[in-house]
């Protein structure tokens, strides 16, 4: 397009309005190295290998896995060469992935923390290079949205076909990998993705699919019985009410009246009554059971006390209160104690990795909304126009706030939808990088330079 400009007046600033250097024309079609990826989203996070036997003997989540992998290492050019991904969240989690290694020599049972180091976790670190790195430009990150969202539709109507709930069993229970509770948690992270989609849509039959999609999801969040879950979603929506500013409010309130009429009229009577318990802790087990959530978050902060640098281990809580918690001695008389999680992602990673761990997983949560809001804000401030980019950032930020709050209650600091989603946040601010800073001038804001706008797409 051509330069326009307009004259100086006081507090103006000279915005680069051409793409970044790196940034190629908007992708138009998925490509072999997006479909692996995609593939691989689908399997790490919405577990769907797992739901249908015959797609086990093909490892698709090895096979998808190792061929992004490949394939993201030949593609060393334009807007997927790996130097552009340094970011500080790129730092901080190399940072706490060498702490982890760390941990091993000294942890409680070397050789789970080892395994788990080299077998699992390794490979969420690999994996979020190439995630990131395959991403070309926004219709890429919305492709792996969608890989994230639609696999979570698929495991739910998968559960809620083949799970059947009755008056005796008013929960799902003997998921495929994930439990209840970290099931609803991935709904809840998916939510925002959808409705970031039905938004996106301009097809009405689209919008109708994406809607029922979420619909789905909610079924599948009330048939968890879930307690987390359920806070979580409910932080989620007060997210999208008062900081959404993406949507107007109008929208907004209706997705909040949509939402709380399904979930009122698919809750059931003991569904209602296990969430009033959140009111009441006292009458909680979680609060007075010496295996509840209470008791277990105070002898981890007390495992993090007893080894403040490097914890106990990765992957080493569970051995944890088999051997060293003030209940061990009671395995000597023959008494059984529980060898458990810690229900508490923040208090695992503190008992697990010390408090430089701790440290490095929280900063890593904080520099994501921090990418993110700097995608919003930029977005919104230099092409007000434009929803896309600063639509789908919120979005993921209301996703991140959802596994926040359900990780709290949950064993979930290494889960691969974590990785997954700081993935698509640093990719969606590498695409959305401009060319140039903001340039101090004493006139109101001009536009200046040449070619279209880094973050001029459709919504």
């Amino acid at each position: 397009m051509t330069a326009t400009a307009r004259a100086p007046q006081p507090g103006a600033r000279a915005i680069a309005a051409g793409p970044p250097a790196h940034r190629p024309a908007e992708p138009a079609r998925w490509d072999l190295l997006l479909v692996c990826v995609g593939v691989y989203v689908a399997c790490a996070v919405g577990r769907v290998h797992l739901l249908f036997p015959a797609l086990q003997p093909l490892q698709p989540a090895f096979i998808s896995g190792v061929l992004a992998t490949g394939l993201y290492a030949l593609a060393q050019s334009g807007p997927r060469r790996v130097e552009l991904l340094r970011h500080r969240v790129t730092y901080l989690l190399l940072a706490f992935t060498v702490w982890m290694a760390l941990s091993v020599p000294g942890a409680l049972n070397r050789g789970a923390a080892f395994h788990f180091w080299t077998g699992n976790f390794i490979k969420s670190v690999v994996m979020y290079f190439v995630i990131a790195g395959c991403i070309r430009g926004f219709r890429d990150v919305e492709r792996l949205a969608l890989a994230y969202f639609a696999s979570t539709v698929v495991y739910t109507v998968v559960v809620l076909a083949r799970f059947q709930l009755d008056e005796s069993n008013w929960r799902l229970a003997g998921l495929y990998t994930y439990d209840a509770n970290d099931f609803a948690t991935l709904v809840v992270t998916a939510m925002p993705l959808g409705l970031y989609l039905v938004l996106r849509s301009r097809s009405l039959l689209w919008r109708a699919t994406s809607l029922g999609a979420l619909g789905t999801l909610a079924v599948g969040l009330v048939w968890s019985g879930s307690r987390g879950g359920f806070l979580a979603l409910l932080v989620t929506i007060c997210f999208v009410l008062f900081r959404f500013t993406t949507v107007p409010a109008k929208w907004r309130l209706a997705v909040f009246a949509v939402i709380l009429v399904l979930v009122a009229g698919i809750a059931s009577d003991q569904y209602w009554t296990a969430m009033q318990t959140i009111l009441k802790p006292s009458e909680d087990y979680n609060e007075t059971s010496e295996t509840g959530r209470i008791k277990t978050w105070e002898r981890g902060l007390g495992y993090m006390a007893q080894h403040p640098l490097l914890g106990v281990g990765a992957n080493n809580f569970w051995f944890a209160e088999g051997t060293i918690s003030p209940l061990a001695w009671r395995q000597q008389y023959g008494r059984a104690v529980r060898w458990g999680a810690a229900h508490n992602s923040f208090v695992q990673v503190g008992a697990e990795l010390g408090v430089p761990g701790l440290l490095l997983f929280v900063a890593i949560l904080a520099s994501t909304f921090a990418s993110l809001r700097r995608v919003a804000k930029y977005a919104i401030e230099t092409a007000p126009g434009v929803h896309g980019p600063p639509r789908l950032a919120q979005s993921l930020m209301a996703a991140l706030i959802g596994f926040s709050v359900g990780a709290f209650f949950l064993s979930l600091a290494y889960a691969e939808m974590l990785y997954t989603l700081i993935a698509l946040a640093v990719a969606l601010e590498k695409i959305s990088r401009p060319k140039a800073s903001p340039l101090p001038l004493p006139a109101s804001r001009a536009v200046v330079g040449g070619g279209s706008h880094p973050l001029r797409h459709t919504a």
